[in-house]
């Protein structure tokens, strides 16, 4: 019986300590991404996204050198023409162009749905007599319906000019400055000069990126695609704002300490804010893919669907930047500063007196080692001068038959 209850008590024991209580489990991976225990170590691993980061943009300067843009009849020039889509397809339109023309059309798109749904056909330039050709051809092929009777009416022509294009182009150019003017202004002012250097950084990878995937692609570029790149901007520079604002917050104060280095401290506040960036950018994606399914894909409209591509793209490469481009390169560039570099250095310093004494401790070995207030005393000890005796003041003979070590009696010897 005794034996039984020894055994018993022994697996209670050893249970108790095995087994892990509500307080002891390890906490999730958001809690351990915002308080900083193990946390994704960006800084640390910067080079290799900053090097990531130049791949991308000498790709995508190559295809935009290579390849070039896709510009749509605003840009360049050229002939619309327009009729109710009846029973016609995009396949039968552009085999009829064809055959009336002997080319092909720039594009062949179905707009709207249902009754209201009418095919548009963008081209080159065209002469009055060939624009008087593909209406009699198109009319013989699906009779387009006018005030309810089939008519050649029911087509429509309209010229497209680029200047329209350029005028578009070269408002966007200006606005563009003006935008990276007064956001460079505006961060050196509220935060410091670096971090508006980085957030400009971010910003030109932004736009070089999209415009590269645009170029490889081969995706149309018209007036909607350079105002969804206007408003992605926004969307970037918001984020990253957001970013520094925290890394300005945590690393307030951090070179008077010597516990963490300034990068480790930037790597906190962007771990902090990597969930809430990733939250903003799902719901922001979630209203432009609707756009691109509905509004392009069920109602066929072009003018969202280019919308909705650079704006999808966008805010990919916009949140990319935000948490791997612009932190990094802000830390990269404050630590060529000399007061961060010394820092870091002497951060990392202690680290490894500290654990040079724990190994040594842990070994058993005497720890030669002596405290920092100690070695200041003995330093500055060993540095002060040597204060010289007064002089006027002969030194007083002790008098003869006195023991050592006993009190002057104060007694003047003749």
């Amino acid at each position: 019986m005794s034996e039984s209850t020894e055994t018993s008590t022994k697996a209670k024991a050893s249970g108790a300590t095995t087994s892990k209580g509500p307080s002891e489990r390890r906490p999730g991976i958001m809690t351990r991404l915002y308080s900083g225990t193990g946390a994704f170590d960006i800084m640390g691993h910067r080079r290799r996204f900053l090097l990531l980061v130049v791949a991308m943009l000498l790709i995508s300067i190559g295809s935009i050198a290579i390849r070039g843009f896709n510009f749509g009849i605003d840009f360049e020039g050229g002939t619309q023409i327009q009729f109710p889509t009846g029973n016609a397809s995009v396949t039968q339109v552009q085999d009829t162009y064809r055959q009336a023309l002997g080319s092909d059309a720039v594009s062949v798109q179905t707009v709207g749905t249902g009754g209201s749904s009418t095919v548009q056909i963008r081209s080159q330039t065209l002469s009055g007599q060939q624009v008087d050709t593909l209406k009699k051809a198109l009319f013989e092929a699906f009779k387009p319906v006018a005030n309810g009777a089939p008519s050649i009416n029911a087509i429509s022509d309209s010229a497209v000019s680029d200047t329209w294009g350029g005028e578009i182009t070269q408002k966007a150019l200006i606005a563009l400055i003006v935008f990276f003017v007064l956001v460079a202004i505006f961060i050196a002012v509220v935060f410091e000069r670096d971090m508006a250097i980085a957030a400009l950084g971010a910003l030109m990878q932004d736009l070089i990126v999209t415009a590269g995937v645009y170029a490889l692609v081969g995706f149309e570029v018209t007036p909607g695609t350079v105002i969804g790149l206007l408003t992605i901007l926004g969307f970037s520079l918001y984020d990253t704002v957001v970013v520094f604002d925290k890394v300005h917050e945590t690393t307030r104060g951090v070179l008077h300490l010597t516990r963490r280095t300034y990068a480790e401290q930037a790597n906190l506040a962007v771990n902090q804010t990597l969930v809430r960036s990733v939250n903003t950018t799902v719901i922001a994606v979630l209203p432009v893919l609707g756009l691109l399914v509905v509004g392009a894909g069920l109602l066929g409209v072009g003018t969202l669907k280019d919308l909705a591509l650079v704006q999808l793209t966008g805010l990919m490469i916009g949140t990319f930047s935000s948490i791997f481009i612009a932190t990094p390169l802000l830390v990269t560039l404050r630590e060529y500063k000399g007061e961060v570099a010394v820092h870091t250095k002497r951060v990392l310093a202690r680290r490894t007196a500290q654990a040079s004494r724990e190994t040594q401790a842990a070994s058993g070995e005497p720890v030669a080692a002596v405290s920092a207030v100690s070695a200041a005393k003995v330093s500055a000890a060993a540095t002060s001068p040597v204060r010289p005796a007064r002089a006027g003041k002969p030194a007083q003979k002790r008098p003869a038959g006195a023991k050592a070590g006993a009190r002057p009696s104060g007694k003047r010897t003749r």
